[in-house]
Order: structure tokens, then sequence, then C-alpha cells
């Protein structure tokens, strides 16, 4: 690991104290969710739960839709280690079945119109590499033609989201080592990953040009959002031209120890995305979890611990999950017209 220290701040010495998340009239037409890790585990339930508000979906570094059936142990036995075996994957489609059937998931045909990309390291020594292919089987299965998924692994990275440290500015002292791996798990691999997701996402974009990245980062107050696992504040990258409406959307959800209370505002500054959404019109929305009893790691809710203690099936990987129910009005939120 070359380093583990939070990159220095990207607001001034004194950053503004968190603002009411923006109505910003937001194209709802190709929306995307990316995440790495429990983020990528987050980002498949988003996707697989309201598939009609998504044109695309990138996950880093995590395995099939619902693996962990709302059991901890479950999730740490088979969803990132396979200690108990690989997931059952037609439990898992039966689950699926069982939503559809109640409303909890979005329709058949939504779900086969999305475009996917999925990537893991071949090094990856927190969740075993063959839980992404896990993924791209479920995937195989949903999707209305093969082309619509991409499936990468680099054999010799390790667990995290690759970065070309050269789009973000970045110090490689700063980064992770690519094999390694370790906080701030964004690995200096000279691969630009979130240029490959959101070219096989939305299209041929406009390359990020050099010098300054022209947007703001800001800081909102996710109180609005009553959802168990929240932290007190989000983050939004809105480009210099995105003011004024219609950019379209990517939610890009952290994994677990890359929050920014744990890592400092690497993961919000310096993935790639803001360089590419800044060229193409493109909104990056950054919520992010909390550290807390019960889920010390800053992970997002892929195994139902946010949800009330005494259900015995969480429905944290549905339509009914208080964390993607928070997250969904976030995106609502950007979409809304703002008040004249």
């Amino acid at each position: 690991m070359v380093a583990t220290l939070p990159m220095e701040s990207l607001f001034a010495d004194t950053p503004p104290p968190p603002q009411q998340l923006p109505a910003l009239a937001a194209s709802v037409e190709d929306v995307s969710v990316i995440g790495v890790s429990s983020g990528g585990y987050m980002a498949t339930q988003l996707a697989v739960a309201w598939p009609e508000r998504f044109a695309g979906l990138g996950v880093l570094a995590a395995g099939p839709w619902s693996c962990a059936q709302g059991s901890l142990g479950v999730a740490l036995g088979q969803c990132m280690t396979t200690q108990r075996g690989m997931p059952d994957m037609q439990a898992l489609e039966q689950r699926l079945a069982s939503y559809r059937e109640r409303g909890l998931v979005g329709e058949a045909e939504a779900l086969a119109s999305l475009r996917v990309y999925v990537w893991h390291g071949g090094a990856d020594a927190v969740v075993e590499p063959r839980l992404g292919e896990a993924l791209v089987e479920q995937f195989q299965g949903w999707l209305s033609d093969p082309s619509q998924l991409q499936w990468r692994r680099d054999a010799d990275a390790g667990h995290g989201w690759p970065v070309d440290a050269t789009l973000g500015k970045t110090d490689n002292r700063e980064l992770a080592d690519c094999h390694d791996a370790g906080p701030p798990y964004l690995l200096a691999c000279d691969n630009d990953i979130a240029g490959d997701v959101l070219n096989w996402l939305h299209g041929d974009l406009t390359p990020p040009a050099d010098g300054e990245t022209p947007g703001k980062l800001r800081r909102f107050d996710q109180g609005d959002y009553d959802a168990r696992g929240l932290a007190d504040t989000g983050y939004l990258f809105v480009p210099k031209r995105c003011e004024e409406g219609g950019c379209t959307v990517s939610m890009a959800l952290h994994g677990c120890n890359m929050t920014t209370e744990q890592i400092g505002e690497a993961f919000v500054g310096h993935t790639g995305l803001n360089a590419w959404a800044a060229e193409n019109r493109r909104i990056v929305l950054y919520p992010q979890a909390e550290t807390r009893l019960g889920n010390p790691q800053g992970c997002w809710d892929w195994w139902g611990y946010a949800e009330s203690s005494w259900q015995l099936d969480p429905m944290h990987d549905s339509r009914q999950g208080t964390q993607t129910r928070a997250l969904m009005a976030m995106l609502q939120r950007l979409q809304e017209k703002p008040a004249r």
C-alpha cells in the first residue's frame, strides 16, 4: 500500500455548512448508478428495484443481487469470502420472482433493457472474484441481449476502484497499491475505470480536458432523507454548465471504509468521474453512509442492518428498503424543477 491518509480537502479551510440538496431540473433520461464493493451491491439493488429509472448500472468488486438474503453471516461467508460455498443462484432467482409478484421490484422488461458494466480485480482479497462472475451470470439471464453487458476482470488488481491519477491531478502517493489495495481503496493501476464505465453505459463521451475540472463539489444535508445508516452530509458534483438544468445524473456509491469520515474527500473527488462529468454535462451524486454500531465500516446496507430488528425478511434489497427509498428520493430531488 502506498499511503492511507485522507487526501487534502477540496474545499476551503472552513467549508460552508451543508445546504439542502438542490432541485436542478436534471434529466430523467440516461441516468446511471455506479458502485464499488458494498456500493456495488447497493447499486444493483437500486437497479433491480427501479430499472425503469435507470439506463445503466456499473458494479465494481461486488457479487450477485441479493446475495446476503438478509443475513450478515451469509454476507461474510458467501458474498465476500466463499467459505460457505458459492451463492445459490436458483434461490436468488426465486427471491426475485417472489419480490416481483408482490410489486417490490421492477418489471422484467425494464430490467432487460439496462446496459451493465461489471469489473472485478483478480487479486481481490476482500470480495472473492468468482462472485463478480456470479453477478455476470445473473445479468446474462436477465438482459435482452448479451451485447448490453461488459465484463472486465483485471488479473493483477486488488479490491477497490482503479484510477488514472492524471485525470484528477492526484498524487500516486495518495492512492493504494493496485495489487495490495487498502485505504483509500482507490487503486494506482493507471486505469481509467470511470471513463470505461461511463462510455459503456452512455455511449461515446467527450474525453476530459486538461487543466482544472469546471464544476463545484458541494456538500448537502442528508437529514432530509430519513433513513437509518445515512451520514449527516452527502456530496454532489455539479458541472458549471449544469446550473440551469437539463443535465444527466450518475449516482456514485462508495464502498465500506470509503466514506468521507474515513478517507476524507478521496472518493468524491478522485475517482475520475468528475472530470468526465464536467465535459459531458453530467451531475454526480455522492450519497454517504455512516459508521455506527452494527455497521462500523460505513457500508451500504446490502444485508439488512438498516431495517427493523423484528423483521424476519428485512427487504433491504427491494423498493421497501429504507436506504433504497432514501437514495431514490435524492435522485428525484435533483430531477425536480427549482421553485421560481
